[in-house]
């Protein structure tokens, strides 16, 4: 998810497991369950906030363990105080474009302005 405070900064976390690079929070889709729906569900789950104004802006492949993960990217607004969960999330944040944390993962970096700039369409 794409999830930006009331200024506008960009809410990013660190797994508490694997890879120590900077990334969106984000999960799975349960079977039949819309992908707005799943990633408000998560949202909440992992930073105790909720995903306002929830809209998908994209839609794309990439391999994950060996075979073909659909993603589904879905930008919003975070109302209330996020906090990491302690379990999945080991840190969050909410940075400025300009001031971004390192090392951020790599799928992210590739794609990042272009999903910014969706995200600030209206």
């Amino acid at each position: 998810m794409l999830a930006l405070d009331g200024a506008g900064n960009l809410l990013l976390i660190r797994h508490s497991y694997g890879s120590d690079k900077w990334t969106l929070p984000g999960g799975g889709m349960a079977r039949g369950e819309d992908a707005l729906d799943a990633a408000r569900r998560e949202f909440s789950e992992e930073t105790g906030a909720r995903l306002a104004h929830a809209r998908l802006i994209a839609v794309h492949d990439e391999p994950l363990f060996g075979a073909t993960n659909r993603v589904h990217v879905v930008a919003g607004r975070i109302e209330g105080q996020p906090r990491a969960d302690g379990r999945e999330i080991a840190v969050l944040g909410c940075f400025e474009r300009d001031a971004l944390p390192s090392p951020l993962a790599s799928s992210l970096s590739a794609r990042l302005d272009e999903w910014l700039a969706a995200a600030l369409e209206r």
